[in-house]
């Protein structure tokens, strides 16, 4: 069974669980995609690498401009993890400086002085400089660059893109995409298709990635005016969902504490401070993982946030006993230059380099579950419950909303758990006047 025969029957199965009139809804959706899937053709990699300035005759490439269109899963496909389809944001953590960075730099690069082809070739700089995809890519700052990059790989395969993968088992279907034939028919059914799938605010950001993949093909000349003006002219999908995650009680976060202060390795003073600081500053652990030691303000207790979301740069504080932590912490690590938390080898000695974002959640649910914690934490619940509780303590939200991080203080209301108390309290007003059954 191919990939196209498993997302069909993954399709099928997920409608035959939804309502009867939601039911009717998701075919409705499904066979419009499937009328489009011939209209949009997927080309052929001869003539993507037509489309994208590469020659034809794929003997003329260069082998490490063909990789970048493999038609098929590497070698090694076992080891390399894959499905677009429904995952948008589960995939494994990779380093964010990996080939699909340096293809994006050699973009920016050619956009500035473009070099002339060889024996009728372009090279791989001009190739990505003419896509739509790769350049819109290119704008983002690295932290969301994955995320666009799979959520475009998904709205790819629902136009009828087959999967496709570089040398290095990354999927790179976007890059097999025909954006600039994208037309309104099209991507008002992919908007139905990513309503019925995903929670609104996840086909809303695909559907921005969209947007601007459409309109990176307007600019390059690949695309109408007037087409583009109505093929980008989708509205955004309603609806409301509850924040992610949970949010931890006050003996959760102590038994976390608990659990590091009684590890005697580096590690057990390391992941206190760790745990100290995203609750206490309500970073996000793309943003713990980037604090250096230059960034710390001890007199102050602040830490400089230098590239938030939205590469927004924010002052966030640490309370008495993050502090605290974080001093523990520092006395082990040193005081040279470079990151603030530093992974460590087996025998407890400090490595000298970044320490992974993934790291960081595998590490929370390690002690998570040394706890005995009834339910396991990710780093976005720490923050979730640092915003929550300055919240209930009396902060004024838009003070919360800056030390989050957060452009809209909507999103910072929605952490808000007073609401919810309130709610809790007037349903506790009401009289069930239910009586227990006799028992025979």
């Amino acid at each position: 069974m191919d990939q196209r025969d498993q997302r069909d029957e993954l399709d099928e199965k997920a409608s035959e669980q939804l309502p009867q009139p939601e039911q009717a809804e998701h075919r409705d959706v499904q066979s419009r995609l499937a009328g489009l899937h011939a209209v949009v053709r997927p080309p052929s990699l001869p003539e993507i690498s037509s489309d994208l300035g590469v020659g034809a005759d794929r003997d003329a490439v260069e082998p490490d401009e063909t990789d970048l269109l493999s038609s098929g899963p590497p070698a090694d496909a076992a080891a390399v993890e894959r499905g677009h389809g429904d995952a948008v944001s589960l995939r494994g953590a990779r380093d964010y400086k990996d080939q699909e960075e340096t293809a994006l730099a050699l973009v920016t690069q050619a956009a500035v002085a473009p070099t002339p082809g060889t024996a009728g070739v372009s090279p791989p700089a001009q190739t990505l400089a003419q896509h739509p995809a790769a350049v819109y890519l290119a704008s983002l700052d690295v932290g969301s660059r994955r995320t666009m990059r799979q959520a475009l790989c998904t709205i790819a395969a629902l136009v009828g893109v087959p999967q496709q993968w570089d040398a290095a088992g990354r999927d790179v279907t976007h890059l097999a995409c025909p954006w600039g034939a994208l037309r309104y028919a099209h991507t008002s059914a992919v908007r139905a298709a990513l309503a019925s799938r995903y929670a609104p605010a996840t086909a809303n950001k695909m559907l921005a990635a969209l947007r601007r993949v459409l309109q990176e093909a307007w600019r390059l000349g690949q695309l109408g005016a007037e087409d583009y003006a109505r093929a980008r002219d989708l509205p955004p999908i309603s609806g409301h969902t509850l924040p992610a995650g949970r949010a931890l009680s006050a003996g959760e976060l102590a038994a976390l504490l608990a659990v590091c202060a009684a590890d005697p390795r580096p590690a057990g003073a390391r992941d206190a401070a760790l745990i100290a600081t995203l609750y206490s500053t309500l970073a996000r652990r793309s943003e713990l993982v980037a604090f250096t030691l230059e960034d710390y303000d001890a007199g102050e207790g602040a830490l400089r946030v230098q590239r938030g979301k939205g590469r927004k740069a924010r002052l966030t504080y640490l309370a008495s006993g993050a502090r605290a932590a974080l001093d523990a912490w520092l006395a082990i690590r040193g005081g040279g230059p470079g990151p603030l938390f530093l992974p460590l080898t087996k025998s407890g000695r400090v490595a000298l380099r970044p320490l992974r974002p993934q790291a960081v959640a595998e590490l929370l649910l390690r002690r998570a579950r040394e706890a005995a914690l009834t339910a396991p934490c990710s780093p976005h619940d720490l923050r979730r419950t640092g915003i929550g509780d300055l919240l209930d303590a009396g902060a004024d939200i838009a003070t919360v909303q800056q030390l989050a991080g957060h452009a809209d203080p909507a999103t910072t209301a929605r952490y808000d758990r007073r609401g919810e108390r309130a709610k809790r309290r007037a349903t506790d007003l009401l009289h069930v006047p239910y009586v227990r059954r006799a028992s025979r």
